[in-house]
């Protein structure tokens, strides 16, 4: 295809994904006139309204990448996955609508089935393709021919086994699958296949490491995007997974659960926006070397957040117990004192974490900058002009690490004064 249908072609998908969201509005308005029992799924709230929103930047990243770079297959998966995780969310809400308006829109069932197994392939694309083929739309080499065409089988049997099994479908107060034909034994190689799914995920978010091994230059910074938003949308998961499991009565989204664990949960099911946006970044090359400067703020701040949370609730807790054994009850000045520590605390502390994390992970900057104070100091002291020479040229083989260094000296007269230019 030329250049100019391929254009055509990527921001068409992207435009049919934003008129998908935007035929979510009327049902939302419907959804919330329909009497939805309190047993089912409560519908879309203004949160959801808002992470679609947020989705959407799968497809338009997909279709800046596919108008770009058409011969990389990346930019399609993108735009293929953004527009499947747009036409789950409108058929969720008109499978809901039409359940629990009888007649008010024709084969809701049917279209809640379609949605019950379309997850797997927005799932399976995104976790296995994405990461198999980044950033040049290549596979690593010939070895991991195999994995690709695994992931391949593997997404397609488990959305039939997905599509067929019987039971319920999900959030419809019970209505069962209509296309629920497989038999109980049927059902044993299913769960033989399932875990097959995020296994093929892992093996391919391996593939970086292998093709990081073997990178340098551009595509090594590349791959430092993907693998930073890899683990930011990891972290958050374990997060929000590890506090499901310690306050299980407020599970993800349900009624009554708390409202910061919902806005942990929703920060989670968001964060995997961070890996379009860091796809695109890496294969436009836009913004290609902040990775470094991103990687080493979230480092600093992650610590440090994570630090001064512990001396928080430590404090507070610690605090709380004194004043109770002191006076019998408890007491606001335990959080106003654990503030005030925390905001002491701050400046210090970030300093302290910046030094260990720059020693520890970035040595030659650590290095460079601590060599380059100590000649600031050198040049305020030193009076000796073939010392400072010596010393200026120690510095910049030490700091920049050219192959080679020679410093030049032409001597003006200018009003008795000597000047080295």
């Amino acid at each position: 295809m030329s250049v100019h249908r391929t254009t055509l072609l990527a921001w068409s998908l992207a435009g049919l994904s934003v008129a998908t969201f935007v035929a979510r509005v009327p049902l939302y308005v419907l959804i919330r006139s329909a009497h939805v029992p309190s047993s089912w799924d409560a519908g879309p709230t203004i949160g959801d309204l808002l992470g679609g929103v947020l989705f959407l930047v799968f497809p338009l990243v997909g279709a800046l990448v596919a108008a770009k770079r058409p011969r990389n297959p990346i930019g399609w998966i993108l735009l293929i996955d953004g527009l499947l995780w747009m036409l789950s969310d409108l058929i969720d809400d008109y499978s809901l609508y039409g359940v629990a308006s009888p007649g008010s829109v024709p084969f809701p069932v049917g279209f809640a089935w379609i949605n019950s197994w379309l997850w797997v392939p927005a799932v399976g694309l995104l976790g296995t393709y994405v990461f198999l083929l980044f950033p040049n739309g290549k596979l690593p080499s010939k070895r991991w021919r195999p994995l690709a065409w695994l992931s391949g089988v593997v997404i397609a049997s488990v959305s039939v086994g997905v599509a067929l099994s019987p039971g319920p479908l999900q959030g419809l107060g019970g209505v069962q699958n209509p296309f629920g034909l497989l038999q109980p034994w049927m059902i044993v190689p299913f769960w033989v296949i399932l875990p097959l799914l995020p296994l093929c995920m892992l093996a391919s978010a391996a593939s970086l490491v292998f093709r990081y091994r073997r990178s340098h230059g551009e595509e090594r910074q590349q791959l430092k995007w993907i693998a930073f938003a890899g683990a930011f949308v990891g972290v958050l998961y374990m997060i929000a997974m590890v506090l499901s499991f310690v306050f299980p009565s407020g599970s993800w989204f349900a009624r009554g659960s708390p409202l910061w664990l919902d806005l942990v949960a929703y920060s989670a099911v968001l964060s995997f926006i961070a890996i379009p946006i860091a796809v695109g970044f890496a294969i436009l090359k836009y913004r290609l070397y902040e990775i470094d400067l991103i990687i080493n703020r979230a480092l600093v701040y992650g610590s440090l957040t994570l630090m001064l949370a512990l001396v928080y609730l430590g404090g507070v807790i610690s605090l709380q117990a004194l004043l109770r054994a002191l006076t019998s009850q408890g007491s606001q000045l335990a959080i106003v004192a654990s503030t005030l520590v925390i905001a002491a605390l701050f400046n210090p502390l970030r300093r302290r974490i910046q030094t260990v994390i720059d020693r520890r992970f970035y040595r030659r900057k650590y290095d460079a900058q601590k060599t380059l104070s100590t000649f600031s100091r050198t040049l305020r002291e030193e009076t000796n002009l073939e010392a400072l020479n010596a010393e200026l040229l120690a510095v910049i083989r030490e700091t920049i690490q050219p192959e080679h260094v020679s410093l030049w000296l032409r001597e003006l007269e200018k009003k008795g004064v000597n000047r080295a230019l």
